[in-house]
């Protein structure tokens, strides 16, 4: 793109980089996320509903959630071999084109297909999917060569905020348009409408992605794929343990996600109204938390939000167990969009910060088909005990049709358990944190516990004359000085569905 473009230059010059041509692609960026997150929120996110509509079993949808990803993941290395040849510029804007074009015949197949719509269906994901994936790795190393290092949680923080903005309200739309429909009968007529909606976006976010900037030449891309020159390059970097850590926890998520619609459409029988607002409930958390979350993470490095989400991963499934009511549910999404913000925010940066930039085209699409195969080895496990094992009701509060569903979000709690406990705290950080803080006190300052129970602390010091005589205790060394703590995220610096 011209750096005359009249709507390019309307962008504010220096808001994330020194250099212009930089700093609008950085601007555009944000505007491409919003786009495809109204198509991811607004589309994907009903890609389970869809499948149960037009008769998939809930094995079938496991698959219809997991095959697509990990067979589109296989493309990523020929995305980093086809980099030899084009720019990175040039392969994104091809995926992301078959990606958009692709929403047309899934639109349309209640229309097509309507005998064998789950195989067409398990097709057509493939290829939205291998498109997506197409693009991936040449858009990941692109982004990292244009994003400040010093500006890169704070950036990613702000960027994944209004894209979760724009998710969140494209969800809540495509919901209410979807349940509307359905009301009145004409459910098929709802998912066509809403995955016309996520096309058009899909075309807005290739319009944005224009804008990208690279300076490389065609064929100058060091994205070629040779084992052991790419085992060299980051065996030593940290990054194969921390993607051995983050791929099994996708398999131990992998269990119970793809079943969570199941268990909410067919099992607890909510309209698809529920259905958006208790996914919608997870978005938002997201939304609210993840600039605090980039804040953090500028300032007390990513590691350490990584080990207290990890920490928290586990429980989100095993809220699942409790009861059924709507309300208790959204209130366990609520948990669930806290930590998976933290976590998706946390070890994407390190990802970043991880691999070195000569090798991180070839390492991201090899972490990606690694991760995109456990989530489906973990669906496999999941949807095959989901065949044999009895059904039960929640521990409190029952439901219409007993489910034995449960049993896999328990699974899926413990697995990640072990792996939180194991091995979290064996991944690495290369750039060294700019303040030091302990897991406990980072779960007081997210939770807002800190602010108050550093209230607390000076009314009562105030109380004994000798109280600010006394030493620091253990949970006032943990807390620290609210007033300082907060002043520091606040200095300057240099992105769930349902239930997983």
């Amino acid at each position: 793109m011209s750096t005359t473009n009249p709507t390019a230059a309307a962008a504010p010059a220096g808001k994330f980089a020194k250099d212009p041509a930089v700093d609008r692609a950085l601007v555009h960026s944000i505007r491409d996320g919003m786009a495809y997150s109204i198509s991811a929120g607004g589309g994907e996110t009903y890609f389970s509903a869809f499948a149960l509509f037009i008769g998939a079993t809930a094995p079938e949808v496991a698959l219809l959630t997991t095959l697509p990803p990990f067979a589109g993941a296989l493309a990523q290395p020929l995305s980093a071999w086809a980099g030899r040849y084009l720019s990175r510029k040039t392969i994104v804007l091809l995926g992301v084109a078959i990606q958009a074009l692709t929403w047309l015949p899934i639109l349309a197949l209640p229309y097509l297909v309507p005998t064998d719509a789950v195989t067409a269906l398990l097709v057509l994901f493939v290829l939205y999917q291998g498109a997506s994936n197409f693009a991936a790795p040449q858009w990941t190393s692109l982004m990292r060569d244009l994003v400040p290092d010093r500006r890169r949680g704070r950036y990613f923080g702000q960027r994944t905020r209004l894209t979760t903005m724009a998710s969140f309200a494209a969800l809540v739309a495509c919901g209410a348009i979807l349940h509307e429909l359905s009301s009145s009968g004409e459910t098929a007529l709802g998912f066509v409408s809403v995955f016309a909606i996520a096309f058009l976006a899909r075309v807005v976010s290739f319009y944005h992605l224009g804008f990208l900037y690279e300076r490389a030449e065609p064929g100058t891309s060091p994205v070629e794929i040779h084992l052991r020159h790419w085992w060299d390059g980051v065996k030593k970097s940290g990054a194969v343990g921390f993607t051995i850590y983050f791929i099994l926890m996708n398999l131990a998520v992998g269990i119970a996600s793809p079943f969570f619609a199941v268990y909410m459409l067919r099992d607890l029988e909510f309209s698809y109204l529920e259905f958006t607002a208790t996914t919608a409930a997870s978005v938002l958390v997201q939304f609210l938390t993840l600039n605090t979350w980039g804040r953090i993470a500028d300032v007390y490095g990513n590691r350490a939000i990584l080990i207290v989400t990890s920490m928290a991963l586990p429980v989100v499934p095993v809220l699942w167990l409790a009861s059924s009511s709507f309300f208790y549910l959204l209130a366990a999404q609520a948990v669930s969009g806290l930590a998976w913000a933290g976590f998706t925010l946390s070890s994407g940066n390190l990802l970043y910060d991880l691999v070195p930039r000569s090798r991180r085209a070839e390492y991201v699409a090899i972490h990606n088909v690694g991760n995109a195969g456990c989530v489906f080895l973990g669906a496999m496990v999941g949807a095959l005990l989901a065949t044999v094992l009895p059904a039960r009701e929640p521990f409190f509060g029952g439901i219409a049709h007993a489910s034995n569903l449960l049993y896999l979000f328990a699974l899926s709690g413990v697995v990640r358990g072990i792996l939180a406990a194991l091995v979290v705290r064996r991944v690495r950080e290369l750039r060294k944190p700019r303040r030091a803080i302990s897991a406990p006190a980072l779960v007081l300052r997210v939770t807002g516990f800190n602010a108050m129970l550093g209230l607390l602390y000076e009314f009562i010091g105030r109380t004994p004359p000798a109280a600010d005589e006394r030493p620091a205790g253990r949970a006032e060394r943990l807390i620290g000085a609210p007033s300082r703590q907060a002043s520091e995220l606040r200095e300057p610096s240099s992105g769930r569905g349902a239930g997983e």
